[in-house]
């Protein structure tokens, strides 16, 4: 996420039991088949990737039926006439990462980003703008029946990144937002692909940020919002009923699972008006999902969420450079995909170990979700199709936007031993597939909203009549990671207005809401924050809020 968003407002905060008994499956290994393939389901989402950027080199030409990749096609996309270093012939041809950082700055992802990067169009009153900063009418195409190109990643990327580093980049730095990994960098969530399956046609409910795009994963909406901040919209305001919800109506047991050692949950901050009463029952540490899995008391739904705090085991982008004050201080140290890949290795071993005889949760009646919340600004070559608003009629929400197109393609990978291996699902499938097959094959009653009435569910996936076991399923092993290095605290003691904008006035609001006393937090909530305090405050917030994933200093 961008500067007045979670990102900067996180990775700039160093902050760092007992559980509910939840049930599982009463039926013996025996008597499972593929109708019981999703008796307990396990879904982790990572962050801001693409298809073609994670996948597109997934498969070569001919390799299995049906694939939309990137190989054996001749992608581009133009330089703009503004640009200070011209590419060779005016275009930038699609190509093989580099590096594993890769891209090294963050592109943008908010709304008007993705609109520069699906249309090619931007306002000149906003080149080299980035979040608050940019203005109506947001890079927004004339016409409303536009058909995106998916021409503009380099437009954009120019410009954020000048924007972002008060310099305009080179040929060489920009080029990289025209760059996907292979199968032999990244062979943990390649080779689940392939030694199971993956959606070729999976998209992102919204064409912009982290919270509106989770909201969907698990409401079928969000509320109207469609970019990150003021963050308060979603602390505050997005009531939007659950999937936790409508599985704690329904006598169903689920958990969020917090990569350690993050200190809170990002699917219960946007959805903290209703699921706050779970923060202290529901929302446990990582270890827990490993010991459940070894115990086979996964619950029926177990969410997984990667270290998107310390760490960063979610796939995601550096932040690149955090402009403040005049100095240029790292946000992130290199944001390495490979941290993601660990992650995902220790998730699939731990449900692999979990064997077909297992009483409870096995891996004969549990599936293995693998998605990503947005694409982040990271080229994709297929143009997002229009979709129905979530609700018929309802004015237009923030940025008046209507809710009529869905974002772009992202990676999607289900393991499960009821799929053959290299298998690929080519219809249009979106975020609210999950919720119409939890709702159908759970008996969880009527739709949430109209995005997920209309979703395709994946309850027809697991076509085998005899399931794989584990001992032939693919030995993945993950490439060294490097190790996570904190910032230093004696850095944070400067003025970071962007964060004040965001967070910060959030957690004031809550706080004088909720009547609980955040010791850190300033008396004038318009007051510039620094980084310490910033620390403090989010850790007070954070300890109160998740007290089963607390910091113990």
């Amino acid at each position: 996420m961008r500067n007045s968003s979670r990102r900067k407002f996180l990775k700039t905060t160093a902050i760092g039991s007992a559980t509910v008994a939840l049930g599982a499956s009463g039926c013996s290994a025996s008597e499972l088949t593929s109708k019981n393939a999703m008796d307990h389901v396990i879904l982790v989402l990572f962050e801001n990737r693409s298809f073609d950027n994670i996948l597109g080199y997934l498969y070569q030409q001919g390799e299995v039926p049906k694939f939309e990749g990137v190989v054996g096609k001749n992608l581009s996309n133009p330089v703009p006439s503004w640009a200070q270093h011209p590419a060779p012939g005016g275009r930038v041809y699609y190509g093989v990462a580099s590096s594993m950082n890769s891209p090294t700055s963050d592109p943008g992802e908010e709304y008007p980003h993705t609109n520069t990067q699906m249309f090619n169009t931007i306002d000149e009153q906003n080149k080299f703008k980035m979040g608050k900063n940019i203005v109506a009418p947001w890079n927004v195409p004339k016409s409303p029946d536009t058909i995106p190109n998916m021409q503009g990643f380099v437009t954009d990327y120019i410009s954020n990144f000048t924007a972002d580093h008060l310099r305009q980049p080179s040929l060489k730095e920009y080029s990289e937002i025209m760059t996907g990994f292979t199968p032999e960098q990244i062979p943990v969530i390649t080779g689940l692909a392939r030694g199971f399956s993956c959606f070729d046609q999976w998209y992102s409910e919204v064409p912009s940020q982290t919270f509106p795009n989770r909201a969907f994963w698990v409401a079928g909406t969000s509320s109207g919002y469609v970019v990150n901040s003021p963050a308060d919209n979603f602390l505050l305001n997005n009531k939007a009923e659950t999937i936790f919800n409508r599985l704690s109506a329904n006598g169903k047991t689920w958990k969020i699972y917090v990569g350690q050692p993050d200190p809170l949950s990002f699917t219960g901050l946007v959805a903290m008006p209703v699921l706050r009463k779970y923060f202290a029952t529901n929302i446990v540490p990582f270890s827990e999902y490993e010991k459940d899995c070894a115990n086979g008391t996964l619950p029926n739904f177990a969410f997984v969420e990667p270290a998107l705090v310390n760490g960063h085991a979610d796939y995601h982008p550096s932040a690149g450079m955090a402009i403040m004050a005049g100095q240029n201080l790292p946000l992130d140290p290199p944001s390495s995909v490979l941290s993601g890949e660990a992650y995902l290795s220790k998730i699939y071993h731990a449900y692999k170990a979990m064997g077909t005889k297992q009483k409870g949760s096995n891996v004969l009646n549990t599936t293995l979700f693998i998605g990503w919340d947005e694409p982040g600004g990271t080229y994709d070559h297929v143009p997002p199709p229009r979709v129905p608003a979530p609700e018929a009629g309802a004015p237009k929400g923030q940025y008046d936007f209507d809710f009529t197109l869905s974002g772009y393609r992202t990676p999607a990978v289900m393991v499960s031993p009821w799929i053959p291996e290299k298998t690929v699902f080519s219809d249009e499938y979106r975020h609210t597939s999950m919720i119409a097959t939890l709702r159908k094959v759970w008996n969880l009653g009527q739709p949430f909203t109209q995005r997920d009435a209309s979703a395709r569910t994946l309850d027809n996936c697991f076509t085998l009549k005899t399931p794989r076991d584990p001992s032939t399923w693919p030995n993945i092993t993950a490439r060294p990671a490097p190790p996570y290095v904190a910032q230093d605290p004696n850095n944070l003691d400067t003025a970071y207005s962007e964060l004040a904008q965001a967070m910060v006035p959030a957690i004031v609001t809550f706080a004088k809401k909720t009547g609980y006393a955040v010791p850190s937090m300033p008396k004038d909530p318009n007051a510039k924050v620094t980084g310490a305090q910033a620390l403090n405050i989010a850790r007070e917030f954070a300890n109160e809020m998740f007290p089963l994933l607390a910091s113990k200093k």
